[in-house]
């Protein structure tokens, strides 16, 4: 199996049940729990997935969404310094967004294809393996 790096909007897009992009992480949540392999996330694109779900929903929905994170076979991965760093030139070259740029710094780190809708990362060229989801279909 590939390794995976969920941007915050595969996993946003997977908890709002939005068809295609659902449909996808769902299969790679079941890959990953069938090879014991797990998906991978920066603990900043998880910020930002646990803001947006408060933001949308509510605290108690964000809450409900962080309990069931720890029942998935995703590792949230922490970012510290040098990790901070790379991330930074990834926007500083690449024009992107901060918590994209932890996203893409990961996949690129671990060798891993990035799972995003968002077509920024395109950017990036062939420096980053991109598994592109739908934009915001429901």
């Amino acid at each position: 199996m590939r390794r995976y790096v969920l941007d915050a909007n595969a996993l946003i897009g997977f908890f709002e049940g939005r068809d295609t992009a659902a449909r996808k992480v769902r299969r790679m949540l079941s890959e990953s729990l069938r090879l014991e392999i797990p998906l991978l996330m920066s603990a900043v694109n998880w910020g930002e997935v646990f803001y947006m779900e408060w933001r949308i929903h509510g605290e108690a929905k964000a809450r409900e969404a962080e309990a069931y994170l720890h029942k998935l076979p995703i590792s949230v991965i922490p970012a510290d310094v040098e990790r901070a760093n790379r991330a930074a030139t990834l926007k500083q070259r690449h024009n992107l967004g901060y918590a994209d740029s932890f996203a893409a710094e990961l996949a690129m780190e671990r060798g891993a294809w990035l799972v995003s809708a968002d077509p920024e990362f395109s950017r990036l060229g062939k420096i980053l393996s991109l598994y592109p989801l739908p934009r915001h279909e429901k």
